[in-house]
């Protein structure tokens, strides 16, 4: 006899709509007259192998809706990179609970997850209905036009960047900001929604998906320095050289590895440090400023798309209704439909797990610093209504007597 038990689960960085899908999958299933439990499980695929569940079902619909619009994880995540004895161990607990439903919210590892787990009830014969629900800032994900969380995270990015120009066009020199993305650029090309006037900031923008060269990075900034007397220059963490090595390690003295093995880029300010000593050093520029954005643009409160909001939500809910009247395992996929509309598809996890979108060639300039109007007619819909606006002095000039 059918239990009508649901787990669903956060996995992978946090962002600012992700708990919008959360509440998605638990408002939409408990529409669902046959569905006994929701439950939650803490801290993503780890808390589901230490059994670590949380009984959704007796949330609140109000509570559930406050949480709906807090950014983070409310369910808690983890970096855990799930093999087949992992996914096995995962399989062995959700069958031990009568779990007939898994929905597992999270970008590509996530994915791959939900494709091994799914894999996994499948050769047990166990009634096992996997959905993956998307999620990633990086908008890095197969087969869907956006993910949800990008669009904020963009947004804000795009927001900090016109701010950082307003700041360096007040006290010129040159500014590097750093924006999260180890393979795709879609983050930081977001910078370039920043811009208002033509001089405006950011007047670099350097992506991983084309090859960095130091000699010709400092060429550019020479250039654009001598031209507007200032330059402003956004850069993803993942630039790399012509053999794939990131830019950081190769500038840096000391490299810090995360538990994957990979360069550490996230959460340290040394891409920045290095790229701005070289500036100072190369150029001869004083007054040289760098930032990383590391985690800010992950979950910055009060800076969310409204469209974002409402897609992530939506994905929740597509995805109880696939997995209810759908005949199989499946990811959830956002595909635009006119110039400004959506509809949903549910892919076969074999087609986004563990695979990694970047940016198209369209989106990006022939010069390869700089993004195309086919990406700003892309992201500005993305972004939300009520975008701030910067606006400048029309600056009449008066006679100087003293000096003419």
């Amino acid at each position: 006899m059918p239990s009508g038990k649901i787990l669903v689960a956060q996995g992978g960085g946090p962002t600012a709509v992700i708990n919008q899908s959360l509440v998605g999958v638990v408002l939409e299933s408990r529409r669902f007259q046959h569905v006994t439990r929701v439950y939650g499980a803490l801290h993503g695929v780890r808390g589901i192998v230490n059994e670590e569940f949380v009984d959704l079902t007796q949330e609140t619909s109000h509570n559930l809706e406050l949480v709906a619009a807090t950014p983070s994880s409310a369910l808690g995540s983890t970096r855990d990179k799930p093999d087949i004895a992992y996914c096995q161990q995962i399989f062995e607990v959700l069958r031990a609970h009568e779990i007939e439903h898994f929905f597992y919210i999270g970008g590509n590892d996530s994915s791959d997850t939900v494709r091994i787990v799914s894999e996994e009830a499948h050769k047990a014969g166990y009634p096992l209905r996997c959905i993956h629900i998307p999620k990633t800032i990086d908008n890095d994900l197969v087969g869907s036009d956006h993910t949800p969380g990008f669009p904020s995270a963009a947004r804000f990015v795009a927001q900090a960047f016109a701010g950082a120009n307003l700041d360096n066009a007040a006290l010129p020199g040159v500014y590097v900001g750093v924006v999260m993305g180890r393979h795709a650029g879609f983050l930081t090309a977001a910078s370039a929604l920043g811009k208002k006037f033509p001089d405006d900031g950011p007047h670099l923008i350097y992506l991983p998906e084309r090859v960095f060269v130091l000699e010709q990075f400092l060429a550019d900034v020479k250039a654009t320095y001598e031209k507007y007397g200032r330059c402003v220059i956004a850069v993803s963490e993942g630039i790399h050289d012509a053999s794939g090595e990131p830019i950081a390690s190769l500038l840096a003295k000391e490299v810090e590895r995360d538990a994957h093995g990979n360069v550490q880029l996230s959460g340290t300010g040394a891409l920045a440090d290095l790229l701005c000593d070289e500036i100072k050093a190369k150029l001869g520029i004083k007054r040289v400023r760098g930032d990383t954005f590391g985690y800010l643009q992950r979950s910055f409160i009060g800076c969310v798309s409204d469209v974002d909001q409402r897609e992530a939500r939506e994905v929740g809910e597509k995805a109880v209704q696939f997995a209810m009247w759908g005949d199989r395992d499946g990811s959830v996929a956002i595909k635009r439909t006119g110039f400004y509309s959506v509809d949903y598809e549910l892919l076969p996890l074999t087609d986004v797990a563990g695979k990694t979108r970047t940016m198209e060639d369209e989106f990006i300039s022939a010069s390869g610093t700089d993004v195309t109007d086919a990406f700003r007619l892309y992201l500005r819909p993305l972004l939300g209504s009520s975008m701030p606006d910067a606006f400048r002095l029309r600056a009449a000039k008066v006679a100087k007597v003293l000096k003419p």
